[in-house]
Order: C-alpha cells, then structure tokens, then sequence
C-alpha cells in the first residue's frame, strides 16, 4: 500500500485518538489499552513499509503519548458514566456514522419489499405477521378499536416485557453479525418487512392514521433496532474487511465497538418501553399535538445524539486542536 493511501486510509482515527489525549478526555482504561494495540499495530507497519517517513515519526510520538497515559494514569474517573454518554460513545460512534448509514438504507429497502409485497398479495400480510394476530386485529377493526391490542395487560408487566424482548433482539441482531455480518441482515431485513407489511395492513383497511399511536414509542424502538443492526455490521465487517490488521486483531477490536454500541442503545429501548407500557394505551384519546410533539420529539432525541451531537463534538474538537501535518 502507498504511503499516501495508508495515512488517508488512517488518518481520521489517529487524529481523534490525539484529540482525545491532548485535551484529556476521559477514556475507559479497557478502551484505551484497546485503541494503543491499533495503534501500535499502525506504527509496526509503518516501520516495515515507510522507514524513515514522517508519518512513521509521528506514530512514534503519539505511540508515546499513549503509552504514558496508560501507564502513568491511574485512576478512574468517579462520573465515568457521564463521561461515556456525554464524550467518550459520541466521539466513538462518528467513525460508523457511514456503516449506520447502510444499515439504514438495508432496512428501509426490506420495508418497501414488505409493503409493495402487502399491497399485491392479501395474503402476504398473514405469512409475515401470523394468522392469529391479523384475525385478531381484524376483529379489533370491525369494532372501532384498532389498537386495542395495545391497551391489554398491566402498565408494569407490559413495559417489563416489551423492554426485555427489545433488548433481546437488539442483541440478536448484534450477535448474528458473527456470520459475516449475514445474519444481522437477516434480522434487518426480517423486521423490516414486518415493519411495512404492519404499516400497509392498516393503509388497506383505510386506517393508516391509526399507526400514529404506535409510533408513539415505535419512533424509538425501529430506530434503536436500527442501531443495534449497525453495531453487528461493524462486527461481521471487521472480519471481511480487516484493513491493516490481522482478522483476529480486527475482530475483537469490531466485535469490542459493536458491544459498546448495543450498550448504548439499553437507555433508550427502557424509554421505549415505559412509553408503550404507560402511554400508548392512550394514544387513541391523546390529542394529536401532544402525540405527534412526542413522536418527533423522540426522533430528534436518536438524531441528534447518534448522528448530530458526534459531528458537532469532533468538531468543536477540531478547532481546538492545530492540524496534523502528514506526509
């Protein structure tokens, strides 16, 4: 590989790695050990193919810098969750913005082929969602109460419950990453079409404004699940695709970020949870202003703190860092 190419191909992450060291942030001491190792691994390639480069001297220097604060420092922040929502998971994520991106656009193509699928065959909707539950959403239907389903069972049991299987298939859709990234597929594609042939099925009954009460907290919960399916890409990418570092080396550093992401994500599927345990029963008799205020309110939330709040934290701390002159 060029020279030229390497430093491109590498270039964004040791800047942020330095950013981090120069301006102190706190980063987790498994993370940082973790980061030093890819490091490491940069400058060990640059010794071998760029001897005597620029680029080698200052791997060497930040190699340095990364050394002494693994070593030197010792303890651990007392507000490290804090740090980890506020700094540490942003300034992280920016660097898969590009992978969330293509997760996006794999689960949006399985919600068009769910809901063109929907629309030219009726009994489609049945294969995907099961006969007893659209027998039952029917019934619903002919009397006047088609979220009914919704307003069944205790305000506990059901955000106890919902919370847990969201959970649960955000790990799934995660772990499945570790077959090449197929299996994460599978599940995006899976509940994607889910997604469309649910939407549709009520756009063929005339009904379509009714799905609002479960974008109540399906705002969050689609997004999230999402999220997680991003966190399983980056693990079954960094297998086929291990760029300077061995695959083993890749893997567990892929399969390290994944996690991370997947942790991000709980937070948000409680939210998720405690808004269809405890509101969406009255989504129906909500007025619309307050419905549609939480709706876009919680998409604004998954934006801004996975896509904008990273841009806007890499580039605060671009300005206050003097660039990097490479070869």
């Amino acid at each position: 590989m060029r020279e030229a190419s390497f430093v491109k191909q590498n270039k964004e992450k040791w800047i942020v790695f330095e950013k981090a060291l120069d301006n102190n942030v706190k980063i987790n001491p498994d993370d940082l050990a973790s980061y030093y190792i890819q490091l490491t691994n940069d400058l060990a390639y640059a010794q071998t193919y760029y001897p005597e480069s620029k680029t080698l001297l200052y791997l060497n220097s930040l190699a340095s810098q990364a050394h002494q604060k693994i070593y030197i420092t010792k303890r651990e922040s007392k507000n490290k969750i804090v740090s980890f929502w506020r700094d540490e998971f942003p300034l992280f994520f920016r660097q898969y913005h590009k992978t969330l991106l293509h997760t996006f656009l794999i689960f949006m193509a399985a919600v068009i082929i769910g809901a063109v699928s929907t629309l030219n065959d009726d009994s489609f909707v049945r294969l995907i969602l099961g006969d007893g539950y659209v027998n039952m959403t029917i019934e619903n239907i002919e009397k006047g109460e088609p979220m009914a389903v919704y307003k069944s069972g205790s305000h506990i049991g059901t955000f106890l419950g919902i919370t847990i299987n969201n959970i649960r298939v955000a790990i799934i859709a995660f772990a499945f990453g570790i077959f090449f990234s197929v299996g994460t597929i599978y599940v995006l594609f899976s509940n994607g079409i889910m997604l469309g042939a649910f939407i549709t099925f009520f756009y063929n009954y005339g009904i379509l404004e009714k799905t609002s009460t479960v974008w109540l907290h399906g705002t969050i919960e689609i997004s999230v699940i999402v999220i997680a399916g991003c966190a399983g890409l980056v693990m079954g990418n960094s297998f086929l695709f291990p760029k300077t570092y061995s695959r083993r080396v890749a893997f567990m550093k892929g399969a390290k970020d994944g996690l991370k992401i997947v942790v991000s994500t709980i937070p948000f599927f409680i939210i998720a949870g405690f808004i269809e345990g405890f509101i969406t029963r009255y989504g129906e008799q909500m007025p619309w202003p307050v419905a549609y205020g939480i709706i876009f309110l919680s998409l604004f939330i998954i934006i801004y703190y996975y896509i904008a709040y990273p841009i806007l934290l890499n580039r605060a701390i671009n300005r206050s860092v003097p660039k990097l002159q490479l070869a």
